[in-house]
């Protein structure tokens, strides 16, 4: 079949994220055949180097032989069975693993099976965990220009009215403090005042605080000072919050470090883990937790201090055997290492970028780069343009309104990182003028 038969046959079925569908009338749908590496081939033999690791999932690129052997291993002895009452050996390895790579502190560790149900956990466990203390806490705190996903609990404590506006009324309680306006100590100070502030007024109502640590991912890559995080964990234990860190995007290598904490010297209360988790195989989800948080649901049998929180596909044994494959690529290919190499590498791609007078704002942590394009009204769908023009020659760029960003698979090379830049610099040059 062809990209276009596909593409109709696509749009009689299919409802497709974060899209207005309508868009479709003069935009194609790819139709893709097969991935390989940093490659996508649709039907038509075009390829594409996947520039944003599809939605920031396939961190060792796609179609890896390694982690496709080890399902395939794991899927002639066990595809599935019911969590509850039972369990198996993938989910125990990855949990001891995933607690023997993370903050001392967290010893516990719960399943699901998409970053918002991880969000839906922390946030769950830290207000139930403040009732069985026989205290009730039912407000959240987070910052501005946060996202934390799209399940009515996790989009409460966002703050993308792109996502959030239409459904306001639904929201639980929740309310914001400043994010640092930008990577500098001084601005995380001024930050950690208004916390401060917050804190002192709210503390007894407020259950956690949840951040994304380093980076907002759908907040236009908005990047700012690990000593933000160090202060926020010194004032949440001053005045007895939650700290619960979504590590969903920033985690596992991403940043520079395996986790974005580790670069503020912190331990949250609770962490959340997903897409690079599987290396964007499969879907899964993690919290890890406290033995403090955990004591505190453990008791003789009472329906009311038990977290009866569940998923259908907790702990999927072929899933969690992705995670482990994962890990494995981490310990034995030096990883981390190579991923500094490669940010280096981006960051001399990005510097030319200072050149163009339409670019500002250009920053970068670890291997997630990013610069926002002036001057255009977003009515004028400037992204837009910039991801049409990558497609048609061979990239996938997928940008956040005016912000243009790069978030490549870890197995890129350095000829293919600046064939990326080069397209993306031209698609600025190209743009019409405002």
């Amino acid at each position: 079949m062809t990209n276009l038969e596909l593409f109709e046959q696509d749009l009689k079925y299919i409802w497709h994220p974060c899209t207005q569908m309508k868009d479709h009338e003069f935009l194609p749908l790819i139709p893709i055949k097969e991935a390989k590496g940093v490659y996508l081939y649709d039907f038509d033999n075009n390829q594409y180097i996947d520039a944003i690791s599809s939605w920031w999932v396939n961190i060792f690129g796609h179609n890896n032989s390694y982690i496709n052997q080890k399902i395939k291993e794991q899927l002639d002895k066990l595809e599935h069975i019911i969590f509850a009452g039972f369990t198996h050996k993938p989910a125990i390895d990855l949990a001891q693993r995933l607690i023997d790579i993370t903050a001392a502190s967290l010893q516990k560790l719960f399943f699901a099976d998409n970053g918002s149900s991880a969000i839906e956990v922390s946030l769950k466990m830290s207000y139930h965990y403040f009732l069985n203390k026989g205290v009730k806490k039912s407000l959240f705190l987070s910052l501005t220009n946060s996202y934390h996903g799209e399940t009515i609990g996790a989009l409460s404590v966002g703050d993308v009215d792109l996502y959030k506006k239409t459904y306001k009324p639904l929201l639980i309680n929740n309310i914001q403090t400043p994010v640092p306006k930008d990577k500098t100590i001084e601005a995380a100070n001024e930050a950690l005042e208004a916390l401060e502030n917050i804190l002192k007024k709210e503390h007894k109502n407020i259950a956690a605080f949840i951040v994304e640590p380093l980076i907002q991912g759908a907040g236009n890559m908005h990047m700012y000072h690990p000593f933000y995080l160090k202060g926020a964990r010194e004032l949440t234990k001053k005045y007895g919050v939650h700290l619960i860190l979504d590590e969903i995007m920033t985690g596992f290598g991403r940043t520079g470090t395996m986790f974005a904490y580790e670069q503020a010297e912190i331990e949250p209360d609770f962490l959340c883990l997903s897409k690079g988790l599987t290396a964007g195989y499969l879907p899964l989800s993690v919290v890890l937790t406290t033995n403090e948080v955990y004591s505190a649901f453990y008791c003789d049998y009472n329906e009311h201090k038990a977290f009866l929180h569940s998923h259908s596909y907790t702990g999927n044994p072929l899933a969690c055997s992705a995670a482990l494959a994962s890990l494995d690529l981490f310990e034995k290919e030096s990883i981390i290492e190579k991923n500094r190499t490669t940010a280096s590498y981006m960051a001399k791609e990005l510097k030319r970028f200072e050149e163009l007078d339409r670019v500002e704002n250009i920053r970068q942590t670890g291997m997630v780069a990013a610069f926002d394009i002036k001057g255009y009204e977003p009515s004028k769908r400037i992204g837009l343009k910039v991801y049409q023009y990558g497609l048609k020659n061979g990239v996938l760029l997928r940008p956040l309104g005016n912000t243009i960003y790069f978030m490549p698979p870890y197995v890129i090379t350095k000829e293919e990182l600046e064939y990326i830049f080069k397209v993306a610099y031209e698609a600025i040059e190209q743009l019409p003028a405002n």
